[in-house]
């Protein structure tokens, strides 16, 4: 799994951010129609919080990011983006599961959406989120405290 950490993240790091959203979403965007790399960075840019955002770091280095957004009866995941090299080595899991960990404890409901087909989907259905609701573009996903 390798030595990974999470630091909070600052306006700074948008446009690494911004860039890996780009590269992570990319397969999944051209397979839905709906790439357009200006677009998809400039969403990340516009909605991007570092009051809520963690950057994932990898033997010290930017290998991704993860955000956790208060709302009204729940927490969101959102932002949860991890380099492809990295994919499949179970840090993805090993963040998941720290942050649900803490939700877990405070009694938190956690929301999330991802991509029709995207793969990520077993990650999340791993860690106990099932589908609320689903659309032709996006899968909404609730995990009830553990």
């Amino acid at each position: 799994m390798g030595d990974w950490d999470m630091r909070p993240a600052s306006v700074s790091d948008v446009e690494a951010v911004a860039e890996l959203r780009a590269v992570v979403l990319r397969a999944d965007l051209e397979r839905l129609g709906r790439y357009d790399g200006q677009r998809v960075r400039q969403r990340l840019r516009d909605g991007f919080d570092p009051a809520h955002t963690w950057v994932i770091e990898v033997a010290g280095a930017f290998a991704g990011c993860v955000a956790l957004r208060p709302a009204e009866g729940a927490h969101w995941l959102e932002h949860f983006y991890l380099a492809p090299r990295l994919q499949g080595s179970g840090i993805g899991s090993a963040v998941l599961w720290r942050l649900l960990e803490r939700c877990d404890r405070r009694g938190i409901l956690v929301r999330l959406n991802v991509l029709q087909g995207s793969a990520a989907r077993r990650l999340y259905e791993r860690h106990g989120f099932s589908v609320e609701a689903e659309d032709a573009v996006d899968v909404f996903m609730v995990r009830k405290a553990g």
